[in-house]
């Protein structure tokens, strides 16, 4: 475990520590508390400091914790093959695809912290560190990569299944892959695949969910942009967040993988935000306008353009046109947060 991750614990007790306690305590001295307290402040973490009495957290924290989460799983650990809980990696994804073979199907990796957290087209994706979920789940399937088209918008079901399951109202996606609350951002999700065309390939699917983003990480997102905080009005338990990601979305990888995006379809539709509306495409050839029709059995978008024509786009930003003016544009997915220009 990290010095900075044991600092966390030890003040997650919400309680007065001063710097020569808890280096006795952890084996370090106080001048590296002092460092490791400076850092976690730089990160965003709000650490209050009374001369005399020490350091404590300005708001309630709960560590991500292999156990608890398994005990919120319940009989549904079963449908996972093991769970890696970590203080820091690069990327939960990253994490996951290091594995080979098929010892990885239902693995899972959480971080309580990233350094290389990504987005789509090779954005980062910012997420203050001990504060929020990124989460990601590796799955083998058989039959080469085809069998896997889709599968970005079936995990974007498995995400907004868990949000209602978590008891929050009006979630919705927008495509490719970015979950939504009313018209802001509240996470991403983002695939990554290895293996062959034709052979057995490794799916990682990473989703980033927004739980309490400090404010100056706020100001670096580039998007309208919520928090389960926010929604929720106050502390939101990640360890039964993250199980019930974890549920959803092993019980979809295990549909997807017999079915593929055909049962997952319409309920799709039924989240997106944009479904019905104008929209305007980009960086997928020219910019196009249209209504959205909804998506084909690949995970397509379909737009109507002005001339009655359906087109399918595989891939692009899609922003909202409203009398002449683009909104909420960009769509980024994740490993895990929102995200860096």
């Amino acid at each position: 475990m990290s010095l900075r991750s044991a600092l966390m614990r030890i003040l997650s007790d919400g309680g007065f520590h001063s710097g020569t306690d808890m280096g006795r305590a952890l084996g370090v001295t106080r001048a590296a508390v002092s460092k490791a307290v400076g850092v976690l402040v730089e990160s965003g973490i709000r650490i209050h400091r009374v001369s005399g009495r020490g350091y404590r957290l300005e708001s309630d924290f709960e560590p991500l914790e292999h156990d608890r989460i398994l005990a919120f799983l319940g009989a549904d650990a079963a449908l996972i093959g093991g769970l890696q809980v970590k203080d820091e990696v690069d990327s939960t994804s990253l994490e996951l695809l290091r594995m080979t073979g098929t010892s990885a199907r239902g693995q899972v990796c959480i971080a309580e912290a990233q350094t290389r957290g990504r987005g789509r087209r090779g954005r980062s994706w910012i997420a203050t560190p001990y504060a929020n979920l990124m989460l990601s789940m590796a799955w083998c399937f058989d039959e080469g990569l085809s069998a896997v088209a889709g599968l970005s918008l079936a995990t974007g079901v498995a995400a907004a299944r868990a949000m209602r399951d978590l008891g929050v109202a009006d979630a919705g996606l927008k495509w490719p892959n970015d979950l939504l609350w009313g018209e802001r951002k509240l996470g991403g999700l983002l695939i990554d695949l290895r293996g062959e065309a034709s052979g057995p390939c490794m799916v990682v699917a990473g989703i980033g969910i927004n739980v309490h983003i400090a404010e100056q990480d706020g100001r670096d997102i580039d998007q309208p942009w919520i928090d389960l905080a926010s929604i929720l009005g106050g502390t939101v338990d990640r360890n039964r967040l993250a199980a019930l990601l974890i549920q959803q979305l092993a019980r979809m990888l295990q549909r997807f993988e017999h079915d593929g995006l055909a049962p997952f379809r319409e309920e799709w539709i039924s989240w997106h935000r944009y479904q019905g509306r104008r929209v305007r495409l980009t960086g997928a050839g020219p910019a196009s306008e249209g209504v959205v029709q909804g998506i084909d059995q690949n995970g397509a978008l379909l737009v109507r353009d002005d001339d009655g024509n359906v087109r399918a786009f595989h891939s692009g930003e899609v922003s909202l046109r409203r009398a002449g003016k683009i909104e909420a544009a960009g769509a980024t997915p994740p490993d895990a947060g929102a995200r860096r220009p």
